[in-house]
């Protein structure tokens, strides 16, 4: 079995609104001595997809809404920033004090509708506070970079953008893709046999999300600086997907109201 490895790419910049991510990690691929190979993954976090997309958000610029203003009382948070949180959202689902759920635009449910106030630095005033949004299209953003990066390198390539998440009855954030082009998001195995000839019957394995959090791993949380991670080796072929693979329906949740 080819073994799965995971390099961190050097040298990646402070990333900004108008950056050519693509150009970058070419630059980078090659400084870190990888030559991309026929199914090999880039796993991208979507922070510095963000940045060059201009997802940046000057919270002086934000004025809030009724709506947000009452909920940043009852939830003790800035109404700014729930403004900016309920825009981005279907809906609210559970809030406490200091904590807010919802179901993000994009059909998941997260914290703070993902928006993210570490490593951002805006332009101007240092006083000025400035959030970060979710890239509008993550599926769209990975298409491209994967379109881009193919046609430089002439490989099937795979991208994931991944996002840290926490998790319902766990602690502790994980990574989790929240946008992919040429990875399956879901692999089906079920009518396989395991070791004993049993016929796997509902498996399926959600290898986004767990390529996402192994990752994030090497990515790390803090001031690593290393937002894009290589993967060689997976085991499953690599083909078309989408976010959309991997957000179960409402009507199969047990725990929805």
């Amino acid at each position: 079995m080819t073994p799965l490895t995971l390099t961190p790419l050097q040298d990646i910049p402070l990333i900004r609104h108008g950056d050519n991510l693509a150009d970058i990690l070419v630059k980078s691929l090659n400084e870190t001595n990888i030559r991309l190979q026929d199914g090999d993954i880039l796993v991208i976090a979507q922070k510095i997809v963000s940045k060059a997309e201009g997802r940046m958000v000057n919270l002086a610029t934000v004025k809030p809404s009724q709506r947000a203003l009452e909920l940043a009382e009852q939830i003790q948070k800035d109404a700014r920033v729930i403004e900016l949180i309920l825009q981005e959202s279907n809906e609210v689902v559970r809030t406490r004090t200091g904590t807010i759920i919802v179901e993000h635009k994009l059909g998941f449910i997260c914290a703070n509708a993902g928006i993210d106030h570490s490593n951002v630095a805006g332009e101007g005033n240092p006083d000025e506070e400035w959030v970060l949004l979710l890239p509008e299209d993550p599926d769209a953003s990975a298409r491209e970079l994967r379109h881009r990066l193919g046609a430089e390198s002439g490989k099937k390539l795979g991208v994931l953008i991944i996002d840290s998440h926490g998790r319902a009855w766990r602690l502790g954030t994980v990574g989790v893709t929240v946008g992919l082009a040429g990875v399956p998001g879901l692999v089906d195995l079920r009518g396989k046999e395991d070791l004993f000839g049993y016929q796997l019957r509902i498996t399926e394995v959600g290898i986004a999300d767990e390529l996402a959090a192994a990752a994030s791993a090497v990515m790390g949380q803090a001031d690593e600086a290393t937002p894009v991670v290589h993967i060689r080796g997976l085991r499953y072929p690599l083909r078309n997907g989408s976010l959309g693979e991997l957000l179960r329906p409402e009507s199969q949740d047990l725990f929805c109201d």
